[in-house]
């Protein structure tokens, strides 16, 4: 990445019952904007001419965590480990199984549709794709303008004011504003995608690998326009990805996910340098060192991922751990606190 900086933000002391954070910031205990109390969707599967469940597919597991005011908190983890379904969930556009979604301390988990309307302006989320994401009969305009329209924000042209004012935060010309998205290069879509997040001026922001899509180049401009509106607006970001290293230079703290459940959770210089979960050691050496004088044994997993509907017993890893030992076949480690604010979900680690 161009740009060095760094969000060294104090990480809270951790409440070792819950395995999250008691606080987050700037040391003045405060309510979380996001706090997540062991989340699970699990998915019917539905098979036969009456269409009779014969399973479900555990996409997420019994997840929790927090995330701070002005935090960005990066979750991790390979293809179909339940990532963005985190996201969705959170934003309830698939309901949860089961679980606690708690937005500044008041529970919306079960809320009915109207009642949970208000805290919609809360969270906002930036999709993978920059162009199936748009509607390409609306112009750029019309697309960050209708968040406000469907809320009842302003008149007519308070709208486009405000409108114009997103496009210049996000580095795009008012003068854009009445073209269609098939006009813009996918930098620049992406870039309407985050003006209509910015629209409602939500506190939390949930990126859903929102520059996986993207050229290096401009995943960097993309990255620094997040860290930069962050920095103005207070903004707090769940940043789901699977690019370690944008991670790493985007993220205060980092979640790691396996199989539906976070396996390790502590802040980024922690996990980089000092991993605890075999998982989390085995992701980091597949991770390219750009200095050719640097060599890195990496550490190969055997087999193949293991279906969710199906998920192993125990330990979700341990057909794959390399420490694994017979107690991982039956007793399922929690995510408990191994140092000052680093958790793993490992019992011999």
């Amino acid at each position: 990445m161009a740009d060095t900086r760094e969000h060294d933000l104090p990480i809270a002391p951790a409440n070792k019952k819950s395995g999250m954070p008691a606080s987050t910031g700037t040391g003045i205990k405060e309510e979380p904007v996001l706090e997540v109390r062991d989340l699970k969707k699990h998915f019917p599967v539905k098979k036969g001419l009456l269409r009779k469940t014969v399973g479900h597919v555990y996409a997420v597991d019994g997840v929790s965590f927090t995330i701070g005011r002005g935090e960005t908190v990066g979750l991790v983890g390979e293809s179909g480990c339940g990532k963005s379904t985190v996201g969705r969930t959170l934003l309830r556009l698939v309901e949860p199984t089961d679980g606690q979604i708690l937005i500044d301390g008041k529970d919306v988990t079960r809320l009915p549709r109207e009642e949970f309307r208000p805290y919609r302006r809360e969270m906002q989320i930036i999709f993978q794709d920059p162009f199936s994401s748009l509607d390409p009969r609306m112009t750029a305009g019309q697309i960050v303008s209708e968040p406000l329209e469907v809320h009842g924000e302003g008149d007519r042209a308070s709208r486009r004011e405000r409108v114009a004012e997103l496009f210049g935060r996000v580095g795009l010309r008012p003068q854009q504003m009445d073209n269609f998205p098939h006009q813009f290069s996918g930098g620049q879509r992406q870039r309407i995608g985050i003006a209509r997040a910015l629209a409602l001026n939500p506190k939390l922001i949930i990126g859903d690998e929102p520059v996986s899509a993207l050229d290096v180049s401009i995943q960097a401009q993309v990255i620094n326009i997040l860290m930069d509106l962050q920095k103005d607006l207070g903004l707090s970001y769940l940043f789901i990805s699977h690019n370690l290293a944008v991670v790493e230079h985007i993220s205060h703290r980092i979640a790691v996910m396996y199989l539906g459940r976070i396996v390790e959770y502590a802040d980024k210089k922690t996990i980089f340098t000092a991993p605890r979960h075999p998982y989390t050691e085995a992701l980091l050496s597949a991770v390219p060192v750009p200095d050719p004088s640097i060599k890195r044994k990496k550490l190969v997993l055997d087999g193949d991922v293991p279906s969710p509907v199906k998920p192993p017993s125990g330990c979700h890893f341990h057909t794959r751990c390399p420490i694994a030992q017979p107690r991982c076949k039956v007793d399922s480690p929690p995510l408990v606190e191994k140092s000052p604010g680093q958790f793993a979900a490992c019992h011999f680690r």
